[in-house]
Order: structure tokens, then C-alpha cells, then sequence
């Protein structure tokens, strides 16, 4: 039997005995998203492919647990900061704040004390007028080494056409550095899919990118794409681009970089990437508020975890699409702001909007 439009469950519990709910948007038969309220995770985002079958498109776990035990950022909400900050550190008002360093000197994606690693509140939720959930996260003064108690919000609402939208806010008693996202990683083949994800083909609207030093740290440039393998303002095979060779591409060990999307900062959703699987049709566009887009080809993975299915993610198992603020802001003013204060509300709304070809 097809699961209800909106289902709210228990889906495991910690060792300290909170309970991590389980919320399903949509149907099981067909397009539907699941998450978890520990890290605000999106779990599961099933979408058809051309002959109308349905797939989970997310790595990550079938056990709620799993995101407990195993910290890879499959699916969570990102905070603080999402990214890297520079020598774990930032000035704001004449004050330095040290911060958590879990990247070598650096503090990436909040340090040890990040949203992804929280157990989240359920709001609200219902059916009306598209299934949603709201999520709340109260993060104390001083957590992570960040300034300011920081409430910070995601709702999760799923269209009849598939779209979820991701909506993240945030607010402070202290000024602040935030910067939130959403952290999947897609493989259009399917999230159990033992296919490289590298062989998707990617489109991304950005004519500048910015290079990394040996520490993965932006240097500071808005380096043009042309004639280089992060030029994706037309459609291309992310694996032919790697192939093509470069010294970013060595330090990052492929691709894991920030994209200077064209349109910058905006108040409304705009494009920011096109995903397409030339086997099974599937697509998804990719739209944010933000002005960066940081691509990272699952690097890292070398075969010892364990995701959907049993699956031994290797390198290229998925493709990680975060549109956010660009890396080490707070240290680099060059690259805009990330700073909030009291009485301010810090936004960012992403839409993941499913097509076939």
C-alpha cells in the first residue's frame, strides 16, 4: 500500500534515548523525499527516470543510525558555516574567535559541533496545501567556537510535480558568521548504485571559479573557467572534464571546488545546475538564492563505507552540489559578507526540480 502524503514516524533512537523521527513527503510508489530529524537530513528524493520508474537519487543510509555513527555529510544541513574557514578562525568587531579545527589547521562544514551532527526539533509539518516539515535548531553562544545563539529553521516542502523545496533561515542575539546548505549527493543511477556518478553530465552558469592553495583554502582569485576543466556553461561529462587534467585538479584530488555563479547573490531561486543521466533520463535542476556553488566529486571515499544497500561507495559515487556562500568568507571580505546580527533574518532557499529527457 502506497505510504500516506505526509507520514511522521520514530525511526530510531540514540543512546541517550531521544528519538529520531522519520517524515515522508509523497508517496511511496512514486516521487516522495524522507527526512530525518537528526542533522535535518534529507534522506531519501525518489524521481522517474524516462520509463517512469522511481529512484531513490541520494547516497547515504538505510539506517537512520548510520548518520550518527558514520560523519560523511550525505544529505545533512550544513551549519554554521558551511565549507572552510581558514586557520579555524575569523576577526569580526576587532574579536578573534577560534573555532573547532576538524580539516587539517582548518574548520569545515561548523567543526566538530555542526547543525549536521544535531538532532533537530519537529515544529510543524501537514498536507496543506503540499506536504511539508519544519525543523528547528537552537545552537548556544559559543558552540563550535562561533559567536551568538543562533535558532536556525529548514522546512521541507514537496510540489505535486516532485520539486522539494528547502528553505533555511536563521537568527542571533550576538553578531555572527552563518552560512547554511543542504549537502546531497546525487547519483542519478540511484543512491544504491554502484555506477560512477562522474559520468553524469553537468551544466553550471558560472564563467569564474575560485582556485585553491594546497589546504583547499580559496586564494583569494576569481579565476575565469575558460579553457579550463570547470567550464560547464555548456553541457559536459564531469569524467571528460577531469580527464582533461589540471593543478586544481590535484589539489583537490578531482573536483571539489567553488563555482562563481553568473547571477550572483539573489532574493528569488535562480538556476544554478542541471544534472542529467543520458541512460535513464532522469534530470534535476538545481536553483539557490546563493551566490557559490561548490562541486565535490566524493573524493574521498575509497570502498570502506557502507551506504544504501549495501553499497562500498568508491570515489565518484556521488556528486555533491552545494550552492552556498563562497569558501573562508569570513576571512576573505573580497568574497561579500557572512555576517548577521540581532533583528536580522538570515535566508537561503534552494529547489530541487526533477525532469526527464
Amino acid at each position: 500500500m502506497a505510504s500516506p502524503v505526509f507520514l511522521r514516524e520514530t525511526a530510531a533512537l540514540l543512546d541517550d534515548g531521544r528519538a529520531i523521527e522519520a517524515i515522508t513527503l509523497g508517496r511511496a510508489d512514486g516521487v516522495h523525499a524522507r527526512i530525518l530529524s537528526y542533522g535535518a537530513t534529507l534522506q531519501t528524493y525518489a524521481i522517474a527516470d524516462r520509463e517512469g520508474r522511481y529512484e531513490d537519487i541520494l547516497l547515504g543510509f538505510d539506517e537512520p543510525l548510520d548518520y550518527h555513527r558514520h560523519r560523511n555529510w550525505l544529505g545533512v544541513t550544513v551549519g554554521r558555516y558551511a565549507n572552510r574557514i581558514a586557520g579555524g578562525r575569523f576577526t569580526l568587531d576587532g574579536v578573534t574567535y577560534n573555532l573547532d579545527r576538524n580539516n587539517g589547521d582548518n574548520t569545515l562544514h561548523g567543526g566538530d559541533h555542526g547543525f549536521d551532527c544535531k538532532l533537530w526539533q519537529v515544529e510543524d509539518g501537514g498536507e496543506s496545501p503540499n506536504p511539508w516539515i519544519a525543523l528547528r535548531l537552537d545552537s548556544p553562544d559559543g558552540e563550535g567556537g562561533f559567536p551568538g545563539h543562533v535558532t536556525a529553521r529548514v522546512r521541507y516542502e514537496l510540489s505535486p510535480d516532485g520539486a522539494l523545496t528547502i528553505a533555511m533561515s536563521a537568527t542571533t542575539d550576538r553578531p555572527t558568521v552563518i552560512a547554511m546548505t543542504q549537502h546531497p549527493l546525487f547519483n542519478l543511477a540511484g543512491g544504491g548504485s554502484a555506477d560512477s556518478a562522474l559520468t553524469t553530465v553537468l551544466t553550471i552558469p558560472a564563467s569564474r571559479f575560485t582556485p585553491v592553495g594546497a589546504d583547499l583554502i580559496p586564494t583569494g582569485e576569481l579565476r575565469p573557467v575558460d579553457g579550463t576543466p570547470f567550464d560547464f556553461r555548456a553541457p559536459r561529462v564531469v569524467e571528460d572534464a577531469v580527464a582533461q587534467g589540471d593543478e586544481q585538479l590535484s589539489l583537490g584530488g578531482g573536483i571539489d571546488h567553488n563555482f562563481v555563479v553568473d547571477a550572483g547573490q539573489t532574493e528569488a531561486p535562480k538556476p544554478m545546475a542541471r544534472i542529467g543521466h543520458t541512460g535513464n533520463g532522469r534530470q534535476l535542476d538545481m536553483l539557490s538564492t546563493e551566490p557559490g556553488l561548490q562541486v565535490y566529486g566524493g573524493n574521498v571515499f575509497d570502498g570502506t563505507l557502507r551506504g544504501k544497500g549495501g553499497t562500498h561507495y568508491q570515489a565518484g559515487a556521488g556528486l555533491a552540489l552545494e550552492p552556498q556562500k563562497f569558501p573562508d568568507t569570513p576571512n576573505q571580505p573580497q568574497f561579500g559578507s557572512a555576517r548577521l546580527d540581532p533583528g536580522q533574518i538570515y535566508r537561503h532557499t534552494m529547489v530541487l526540480v526533477p525532469s526527464v529527457a
